[in-house]
C-alpha cells in the first residue's frame, strides 16, 4: 500500500536525489535573480533561463556546460554584431544569413558530444537574443550584447556557487561505478558460457523462452535483454566519466584510459553474440571448455567483489594469465578444427578482457591511443537543413506580417532547433520540446494573472517562480519526459517579463504567448513534416557503414593496437545508433536479428585482425601466409558478394590445414585457419547484412525488404533489376 518510491531502496534514493537537485536549483534561481536585480540588469530573467539550462546534478557536467555556454555566448554575440553591422538595412538578407548560421549551429550541435554541444546551441541562440532588442535601433547592438553576456555570466556563477558549495565531489564514486560495470560484464559472460555448456539451452529457463531467428544460434531472452542493457549502461558511464573529468583532477588524468577501457568493455559484450561458429556442437569436450570458462568467470567475479580490487588488480590478472596459459597449452595439443576454433575464440575474449582491466586501472594512457567519435553526416546535414529552413520560415513570417512578436518567434525557433539537434532523435525530441513549450504557455498565463500581481517583495517572487518551475526541474532528467520538461522550464522562464518595477502589458504578453505557440508548431512542422525522419534509411546507412569499415579493416587499415581500439570504438558507437534507429519501424525479431549481425560484424573484425597478424608472422610458412593474404583480399568484394568472400576464406583455411604440421610447429597455421573458418561462418550466417542489396537497403515496399538475413541475396543490375539468385 506504500507509494512506489517508498517500496524500494532504489526508488527512495532516486526520489531523494531529485529532491536535492530541485532544492539546489531553486537556491541557484534565487541567487541569480537577486544578483540580476542588484546589478540592475536589463533582462533579469535571462539569468534564470541560464540556470535552467546549465543546472546538472553532476558538478563536473555543470562546470563543463557553463564553460562551453560562455564560449557559445561570446561567439554568438560576435556573429550577431557582425550580421547587424553588415545587413542592418536589408531584413530579408539578414534573415537568410541568420538561417545559414542556425543551420550550421544545428549541424555542429549534432556532431558534438555532451557539454560541448552547448557551444553550438548557444552560438545560434545568442545571435537572436543579442539582436532582438536592437531590431528597432541597430546602433544599440553592442550594449545588447554586453547585457546578454552579463546575464549569462550571473546565471552561470550563481549556479556554480550553489552546486559546488552543496555537492561533495567523490572521484571514487565514478571508479566504483566502473568496477561494478566490469563485474556486470563478467556475470553476463558467465551466464553466456553456462548457456553454451548446457548445449544451447538455458539451465535456469525452459527452452520455450529462447528466441529463434533463422539460422542463428538461440539465446534466452534474459541474455539478449541484458546485452542491450549493458551496452546502454556502458554508453551512459562513458558520459559520467567525461563529466567527472571536467571537475576532478584524478579522473581527468586518466580519462583517456577510462574511455578506451570502457570502449573495450563494450567490445567484450559485443563478442558474446548468437553468431558463434557452427563448428561448435554438444560434444563433451566442447561443453567442458565452456564449463571451464564459466568457472573462470565465477572466480573473477568473486575476486572483483573486493572493494579495493581496482587498486590492486594483480589477483585478477594472475587468474587470467593462468587461464590463458591453459588455453595455449590446449591449443598446442588440439587437432580438431572445431575445438581449435572454440579455444581460439575464447582465448581472444580473455586477452581482450585482460587488456580492458589493465586500461581501466592504468593511471594514464598514451596520447596516440585516442578514441574517435562517429560523425553521422546524413543526420547532421538533415538537422542543419531543418533548423535553417524553419528559421527562414519564421523570419519571413515575421517580415511579411510585421509581427511585433517576431523576435520572440525567432528566439524560440533558433534555441529549440539547436537544442533538439543535440539529442539522438531530433524528430521525436521536437514533439516533446513543442509539447513542453505548449504547457509552459498556460503556466505563464497563470503566473502572470494569479501570482505576480499579488507579489510585493523578492521572497514571494522567488517562491512563485520556483513553484511554477518545479515540474520542469523535477522531470528534467526523466528518460521519458526529460526533453519536454526541459523545454517547459527553459521557455517558461524565457517568456516571463519580470522587471523592477513590474509593468503589466496584457497585449504584449498575449502576443508573446502566441509567438511561442506558433514557433512550437513550426518546430514540429520542420522536424516531423517537411523533413520527416526515415529511421529505416538511417539504419541502412549505418549497416552499410559497418560493412565498409570491415572491408577497409581487411584491406587498408594498418594492423596496430591503437588502430584496432579506434576501429572497435567507432563500430560500437554505430551499433548504439543502429539499435536506436531500429527501435522504430521494424519488428522485434527483425530488430534483434540486425543487432546480432552488427555485433557479429565487430567479432568478424577481431578475426580479420588476428588473421592479418598471423599472416605477418615470420615463422609462418610462406605458402600459408600467401593463402591467408589472398583470402583477406577477398573482402574487396564483401559488399557485392559476401558468400564469395566466405568461400575464399574456407578454401584458404582447408589448404592451410592440409599443409599444417601437427603439434607446436603448425600451431600458428592452425590458428590462422581457425580464424578464417569462423569469419566464413559469420559471413554465411548473415549475408544479407553485408550485401549492398541486403533487405534493409531496399525500400520497405519491395518484396525482398523483409527476408531473413541468412537468405540468399538476389543479384541486381541497373537495367534489369533483380535477375537471379546467387547459388548458396
Amino acid at each position: 500500500m506504500l507509494p512506489a518510491f517508498l517500496a524500494s531502496d532504489a526508488g527512495w534514493r532516486e526520489t531523494v536525489g531529485r529532491a536535492a537537485f530541485c532544492a539546489r536549483a531553486f537556491a541557484a534561481i534565487g541567487l541569480a535573480l537577486s544578483c540580476s536585480f542588484f546589478f540592475q540588469l536589463e533582462s533579469p530573467m535571462s539569468s534564470v533561463t541560464t540556470v535552467m539550462i546549465v543546472a546538472n546534478p553532476t558538478v563536473g557536467a555543470l562546470m563543463a556546460k557553463s564553460m562551453w555556454r560562455v564560449i557559445g555566448t561570446l561567439l554568438g554575440a560576435t556573429i550577431s554584431i557582425a550580421l547587424m553591422a553588415a545587413v542592418a538595412q536589408s531584413p530579408v538578407l539578414y534573415t537568410m544569413m541568420l538561417s545559414v548560421a542556425v543551420a550550421f549551429a544545428c549541424l555542429v550541435a549534432t556532431f558534438l558530444r555532451l557539454f560541448r554541444a552547448y557551444a553550438a546551441v548557444l552560438t545560434g541562440y545568442t545571435i537572436v537574443i543579442v539582436a532582438a532588442p536592437s531590431y528597432a535601433d541597430p546602433d544599440g547592438i553592442f550594449l545588447s550584447a554586453m547585457a546578454r553576456l552579463s546575464a549569462v555570466t550571473v546565471g552561470i556563477v550563481a549556479t556554480a556557487v550553489v552546486f559546488m558549495a552543496s555537492s561533495v565531489r567523490r572521484p571514487d564514486r565514478v571508479m566504483t561505478q566502473v568496477g561494478q560495470m566490469v563485474r556486470d560484464v563478467i556475470a553476463y559472460a558467465m551466464e553466456f558460457h553456462r548457456f553454451q555448456y548446457a548445449g544451447g539451452r538455458s539451465p535456469d529457463a525452459p527452452t520455450k523462452d529462447a528466441v529463434v531467428l533463422g539460422g542463428f544460434r538461440t539465446l534466452p531472452l534474459p541474455l539478449n535483454d541484458r546485452r542491450g542493457a549493458l551496452l546502454a549502461r556502458i554508453s551512459g558511464l562513458m558520459s559520467s566519466v567525461e563529466y567527472a573529468a571536467a571537475d576532478t583532477y584524478e579522473i581527468s588524468r586518466r580519462v583517456n584510459a577510462l574511455r578506451v577501457g570502457l570502449s573495450g568493455l563494450a567490445g567484450v559484450v559485443a563478442t558474446y553474440h548468437p553468431l558463434w561458429h557452427d563448428l561448435e556442437n554438444d560434444a563433451a569436450p566442447m561443453r567442458g571448455l565452456h564449463a571451464r570458462v564459466a568457472s573462470l568467470m565465477e572466480e573473477i567475479l568473486e575476486l572483483t567483489g573486493q572493494p579495493d580490487w581496482m587498486d590492486d588488480p594483480r589477483a585478477v590478472l594472475s587468474v587470467l594469465g593462468i587461464a590463458l596459459d591453459e588455453l595455449a597449452a590446449a591449443e598446442r595439443a588440439e587437432q580438431d578444427i572445431a575445438m581449435l576454433s572454440a579455444i581460439d575464440n575464447m582465448r581472444d575474449v580473455l586477452v581482450q578482457f585482460d587488456a580492458v582491466v589493465r586500461m581501466l586501472v592504468a593511471p594514464s594512457m598514451p596520447r596516440r591511443v585516442r578514441l574517435r567519435w562517429f560523425l553521422d553526416w546524413p543526420t547532421a546535414l538533415r538537422n542543419g537543413a531543418r533548423g535553417g529552413l524553419i528559421a527562414l520560415l519564421a523570419g519571413l513570417l515575421w517580415y511579411v506580417l510585421h509581427w511585433s512578436a517576431g523576435p520572440m518567434l525567432m528566439l524560440y525557433i533558433v534555441a529549440a532547433s539547436s537544442l533538439v539537434a543535440t539529442t539522438p532523435s531530433a524528430s521525436r525530441s521536437s514533439v516533446m520540446m513543442a509539447a513542453g513549450t505548449a504547457l509552459s504557455v498556460p503556466a505563464g498565463i497563470a503566473c502572470h494573472m494569479l501570482a505576480l500581481p499579488r507579489i510585493d517583495g523578492f521572497p514571494l517572487l522567488w517562491f512563485a517562480l520556483c513553484m511554477f518551475l518545479a515540474p520542469g526541474i523535477w522531470l528534467q532528467f526523466s528518460p521519458r519526459y526529460g526533453i519536454g520538461a526541459f523545454g517547459y522550464g527553459v521557455f517558461f522562464a524565457a517568456m516571463l517579463d519580470v522587471s523592477n518595477p513590474m509593468h503589466y502589458d496584457d497585449i504584449a504578453l498575449t502576443n508573446t504567448w502566441m509567438a511561442f505557440l506558433v514557433a512550437a508548431a513550426l518546430l514540429v512542422l520542420g522536424f516531423r513534416v517537411i523533413l520527416p525522419p526515415d529511421d529505416r534509411l538511417d539504419a541502412a546507412r549505418l549497416v552499410g557503414s559497418l560493412s565498409r569499415a570491415l572491408r577497409r579493416l581487411a584491406l587498408v587499415l594498418p594492423v596496430a593496437p591503437e588502430n584496432w581500439v579506434v576501429w572497435e570504438g567507432l563500430q560500437v558507437q554505430k551499433i548504439w545508433r543502429l539499435a536506436m534507429r531500429l527501435s522504430v519501424g521494424v519488428g522485434p525479431a527483425e530488430r534483434q536479428a540486425y543487432t546480432d549481425a552488427a555485433l557479429g560484424a565487430v567479432s568478424l573484425g577481431r578475426l580479420v585482425v588476428r588473421a592479418r597478424r598471423i599472416a605477418d608472422l615470420p615463422s609462418l610458412d610462406v605458402a600459408d601466409a600467401q593463402a591467408m593474404r589472398a583470402a583477406l583480399r577477398g573482402f574487396d568484394g564483401l559488399l557485392r558478394d559476401p558468400e564469395a568472400t566466405a568461400r575464399g576464406l574456407v578454401e584458404a583455411a582447408q589448404a592451410i590445414l592440409g599443409r599444417a604440421a601437427p603439434g607446436e610447429a603448425g600451431l600458428e597455421a592452425r590458428r590462422g585457419a581457425a580464424c578464417l573458418q569462423q569469419a566464413a561462418y559469420i559471413l554465411r550466417a548473415v549475408p544479407g547484412f553485408f550485401h549492398r542489396h541486403g533487405p534493409l537497403q531496399l525500400s520497405p515496399e519491395m518484396p525482398d525488404a523483409h527476408r531473413p538475413l541468412d537468405a540468399p541475396v538476389p543479384v541486381y543490375t541497373p537495367l534489369l533489376g533483380r535477375v537471379r539468385r546467387q547459388a548458396g
